[in-house]
């Protein structure tokens, strides 16, 4: 008998949910032994994709075909289609039909079809090889809601091994999710090889300790802890990425968030305030006082690290902070202080505004685009560039309204490194209480945009910062499942947040967490935590109450 292990039933139990599902009828699609694979000009990537996934799960050799035969997995292109829309087709008389409007929406499809084939379809050898594997005959319409849908990883405060990064990379694919933006330099760590400055990862890519739980926790590890990316690493994630039509946008933290590169470059910070060859790594978590000075040899410094990160991420955009920078040391420098009188600035806020409109010229210059926290606002919005509304929605309404991008992603909302539950052993406890139901029910356009305002809301993000994400399974507690609900709340299109069918998630869910199971996924249980999962005696920092709607 063939593995029949689907979970069909209203929604087909996929996540994210479809645009629409005619069927499933009783009539059986079986893709085995002898199921050819027919891939159209365009259709190349989804293609190899299908052979190392499915082909490897059921031990299907999939061997080239035609579009015209019987027992066969075809891929084409549909111009008629919204680029990253699909249709799948299954049909008992002739197989699997993938059309997508462009090669991204042929690969949304077939991780579909992935989703469709059972918990099976995930792993990566055959549990009963020679058995073919059955899916109902359906048809889905499927496309987005949302342009960038995307997750944040910090690889700054805890470094995450390459390996580690495409295996990210493959569970946002697996979520139709398209952006994986890359946290890549903080006060605790610098994680790119710059060639043209070899100490900011010599010096700045580790650290001597680390902090355990929040800042005022009496806890260290005293392992060095370190690692950074060389140019090949970073260009095999991008790569990797692509196949997975996944833009991965760079970050490089400025003027604030940069102790890593003044340990290593001393002349960066603000030399005349105080002695920057004491510093080392931050080995701490918080808002870090030591930040750039506004120096030409810091510009012409930045400018040297970005041509070598442009030459690795073909990203249209390129993430350059701004955020959480003290203006004390501005303050007392006389260096400063001669600056903002050269330009004729109203203060240290105008001062950091400058700072970022520099490098939002120096990219429009070289076709990017400039994207940063909500605080480059202050002081004057930087012409072209995006927001990353990250402090609540304020930031993204008031960016919005003067005809800025927006990616929206409210820390009260959608910060993955905040709790799951109230429950005491809920592991190194940092925020807000956000459940999976509390991701599922956010949306990302504010009522206070008009239609036209909504435009330039260009999506969503999850971001996972990882002060206390030591490894990977701590990020994937952290993360899943709610990265599957937010993943829904950025694809689907859901009905208003008080309407949206919980219920019918959580039965999708149910589904779903098999797959996880299947991928190696160390998720939070819906009951809590596993004995293994706890953080017993590491000292968090929980907010009580509802987040505010800031």
């Amino acid at each position: 008998m063939p593995d029949t292990d689907l979970h069909t039933g209203p929604g087909g139990g996929l996540i994210p949910a479809p645009l629409s599902i005619d069927g499933p009828y009783r009539c059986a699609v079986r893709l085995g032994e002898r199921t050819a694979l027919a891939a159209a000009p365009g259709t190349e990537d989804t293609a190899h994709w299908l052979r190392a996934t499915l082909g490897a799960a059921f031990g299907l050799p999939l061997p080239p075909g035609s579009a015209e035969a019987t027992d066969t997995l075809a891929l084409a292109l549909d111009p008629a289609l919204p680029a990253e829309g699909y249709r799948l087709e299954a049909a008992s008389r002739w197989g699997v039909r993938i059309a997508g409007g462009g090669p991204a929406g042929v690969f949304w499809g077939a991780q579909t079809l992935r989703q469709l084939l059972g918990p099976h379809a995930f792993r990566r050898a055959p549990l009963a090889p020679g058995r073919a594997v059955v899916l109902p005959q359906l048809t889905i319409e499927d496309g987005p809601r949302f342009a960038w849908r995307g997750m944040l990883l910090d690889v700054a405060r805890h470094f995450l091994p390459k390996d580690g990064v495409l295996r990210c990379l493959d569970l946002l694919a697996a979520h139709k999710l398209n952006v994986l933006h890359l946290h890549l330099t903080d006060d605790q760590g610098w994680r790119i090889e710059i060639a043209r400055y070899p100490k900011l990862t010599e010096i700045g890519g580790w650290r001597e300790r680390t902090k355990r739980g929040h800042r005022a926790s009496p806890l260290w590890d005293e392992r060095p802890h370190g690692g950074y990316y060389t140019h090949d690493d970073i260009r095999e994630i991008v790569a990797y990425a692509a196949q997975r039509h996944i833009t991965v946008v760079p970050e490089i933290d400025i003027p604030g968030h940069s102790q890593a590169a003044i340990a290593a470059y001393p002349e960066l910070g603000n030399t005349d305030v105080i002695d920057t060859t004491s510093l080392k790594v931050w080995d701490t978590w918080g808002v870090n006082p030591n930040v750039l000075a506004p120096t030409d040899n810091t510009l012409r410094f930045y400018e040297h690290v970005l041509e070598e990160v442009l030459d690795l991420f073909p990203s249209p955009f390129v993430h350059v902070g701004g955020d959480e920078c003290p203006k004390e040391q501005w303050q007392a420098s006389a260096t400063a202080q001669a600056r903002i009188a050269e330009l004729s600035l109203a203060d240290e806020n105008e001062l950091q505004s400058w700072f970022i409109r520099h490098f939002d010229r120096w990219l429009a210059d070289r076709g990017r685009r400039l994207i940063g926290w909500d605080e480059i606002l202050e002081g004057g919005l930087a012409e072209g560039a995006a927001v990353s509304s990250w402090r609540g929605y304020a930031g993204g309404i008031a960016a919005a309204k003067s005809g800025h991008d927006v990616v929206m992603c409210p820390e009260q909302q959608v910060y993955l490194d905040h709790r799951q539950h109230a429950a005491p052993d809920e592991p190194v406890p940092i925020g807000y209480v956000r459940t999976l139901e509390d991701v599922y029910r956010f949306e990302p356009v504010p009522p206070e945009l008009t239609a036209e305002q909504a435009t330039h809301v260009l999506g969503t993000q999850a971001n996972a910062w990882t002060e206390v994400m030591d490894d990977q399974q701590r990020l994937d507690y952290q993360v899943f499942p709610r990265l599957a609900a937010f993943a829904e709340v950025a694809w689907s299109r859901l009905p208003a947040p008080a309407e949206r069918d919980y219920q019918d998630f959580t039965r999708r869910m149910a589904a779903h967490y098999a797959r996880l199971d299947a991928l190696g996924v160390a998720y939070r249980p819906p009951g809590g935590p596993r004995p293994w999962q706890k953080r017993p005696g590491v000292l968090g920092r929980p907010i009580d109450g509802a987040p505010p709607n800031v």
